[in-house]
């Protein structure tokens, strides 16, 4: 790989642990990123919040974990079974990562539902397109609909080997579906049909209720000690 510069943050409270503090490494602006660098970067544990690319670097924690499960083992469970068959009449459509209007009042309105107190819940729409899109990486917007009406959309990016989950939200009235765990086994689906390796699902963090579910796809491995590691439950 090549030589990249990176920038540490100053340390700020923890998102996900209380009492805790957090730092991250970021590449710095100046440096030109491509998918293909990314692909690269995502590989050492790295992560894309639109166009900036980070990883954690704590200095006296290491819970947040990077994952990505190998598209081809991956095996279905009972209730994941159920979540497919569920969905067996939602319909998917990708498209473009470009703003539309119904993406960004939907999106609105699941952060009200899910995270009222969140910072997003008042994001204008040049941040909301600003954190799920990217100037340099190909990205996908996919849209999930429910007897035809626009139920959640997936924010995916297409690497060289992966497919990467960025983000999933979907409207309210439609969360008895768990369009957000058909989300995920839609990529898995979609990469083995594209013959891509891995599907990268974002950091777990075992102490996080949200975002410890990640280990629901098995088998799923995490980025440890400079390496790849099988993560068991």
């Amino acid at each position: 790989m090549i030589s990249i510069p990176l920038f540490l943050t100053d340390q700020s409270p923890c998102s996900y642990l209380d009492k805790k503090n957090s730092q991250s490494a970021f590449v710095h602006p100046s440096f030109s990123l491509t998918t293909t660098i990314y692909s690269q970067l995502i590989d050492q544990g790295f992560r894309r919040s639109g166009n900036e690319v980070y990883a954690p670097h704590c200095p006296n924690c290491s819970s947040c974990i990077a994952t990505r499960l190998t598209a081809k083992q991956f095996t279905l469970t009972k209730s994941q079974n159920r979540c497919i068959k569920k969905n067996k009449k939602t319909t998917v459509i990708i498209k473009p990562a470009k703003f539309e209007q119904n993406h960004y009042d939907m999106y609105m309105r699941y952060q009200k539902h899910k995270h009222a107190d969140g910072g997003m819940a008042d994001s204008s729409e040049d941040d909301y397109i600003n954190f799920l899109s990217s100037s340099w990486c190909t990205t996908l917007f996919v849209e999930f609909s429910i007897e035809d009406e626009l139920a959640g959309l997936a924010i995916v990016d297409l690497l060289d080997d992966a497919l990467s989950a960025v983000y999933t939200f979907f409207e309210p009235k439609f969360a008895k579906y768990s369009l957000g765990t058909y989300a995920v086994l839609w990529q898995i689906q979609h990469a083995n049909e594209l013959a891509l390796e891995y599907v990268y699902l974002g950091f777990w963090v075992k102490d996080c209720a949200k975002m410890s579910y990640k280990t629901q796809y098995q088998p799923i491995h995490g980025f440890v000690d400079k390496s790849w590691q099988k993560i068991s439950t």
